[in-house]
């Protein structure tokens, strides 16, 4: 009987050792690991320097950091993290602006597995490197001088809402800044092609909170007329229905006793 109940246990864990790594979000260690497989391809096909190398994998992780959460309500056409996706990404393109040169920078947009990193991928998610770069074992370049230490401490919210990268570009850089459009914002459409939603090729809709609690106070639901409302309310022993009443009797009455009057008359 003991054997049985310690056998049954052992399974459990086992069981829940197997399936809670895949329900999670992806790791610390494999989200490290996908920003530098991402930022080595980036060092070979755009020749990045060392310090742009290093400075490349922050904004990679930084954006990878921040959508990692959000991808599994993206690919199901959520709209809140279908905004929120292309928010971190506008933000993501936007700092490496500031790395690149405008040459690099112009090759980069021309780059979908670098410019458009994540798609849908039946109901799951991919990042577009691995399609091109299937050995993921495979690095050009060694790990980024602060692969195990970085944790986010340049993102932009630390500064201001400001990009770091800008704030210490002459510091650090002194060629020529990309200034064209980068963005996929509806409001600041990208270039011909590049639209939001052509990654994940699902129709929005709304979040699940609001699919659970409408909006009744929606323009669209038109509201209820007064007169029925107060109609229905006014009880019979009312004092304006009795006087009512009244009235409508002594007019009855006088009716009647008139048409008794000209009957006797003629």
């Amino acid at each position: 009987m003991i054997m049985k109940k310690w056998t049954l246990l052992l399974m459990i864990v086992c069981l829940t050792g197997i399936t809670l790594p895949a329900m999670g979000a992806m790791s610390i260690s494999k989200m490290r690991q996908n920003s530098r497989f991402l930022t080595d391809r980036m060092a070979h096909e755009l020749r990045l320097t060392p310090q742009q190398y290093d400075d490349v994998y922050e904004v990679n992780y930084d954006f990878i950091n921040n959508v990692r959460y959000l991808m599994d309500d993206v690919v199901r056409g959520y709209e809140y993290a279908q905004e929120r996706y292309y928010d971190f990404l506008d933000v993501r393109n936007d700092d490496l602006r500031w790395i690149l040169s405008s040459a690099q920078y112009r090759r980069f947009l021309a780059t979908e597995h670098f410019y458009r990193p994540i798609y849908a991928d039946h109901n799951g998610w991919q990042f577009r490197v691995f399609k091109v770069y299937t050995n993921v074992n495979f690095f050009f370049f060694g790990k980024p001088r602060h692969y195990a230490t970085y944790c986010g401490g340049h993102y932009r919210t630390h500064f201001n809402n400001v990009s770091y990268y800008k704030t210490h570009y002459h510091d650090r850089y002194r060629h020529e800044v990309y200034k064209g459009n980068f963005r996929f914002r509806p409001d600041k459409p990208a270039s011909p092609g590049n639209r939001p939603g052509r990654d994940f090729h699902v129709a929005a809709k709304p979040s699940p909170k609001d699919n659970r609690h409408p909006n009744v106070s929606s323009p669209s639901r038109p509201e209820r007329p007064q007169m029925r409302s107060v109609k229905s309310s006014v009880r019979k022993d009312h004092p304006q229905v009795r006087t009512e009443r009244k009235e409508q009797k002594s007019r009855t009455d006088k009716s009647r006793t008139e048409r008794k009057r000209t009957g006797r008359n003629q």
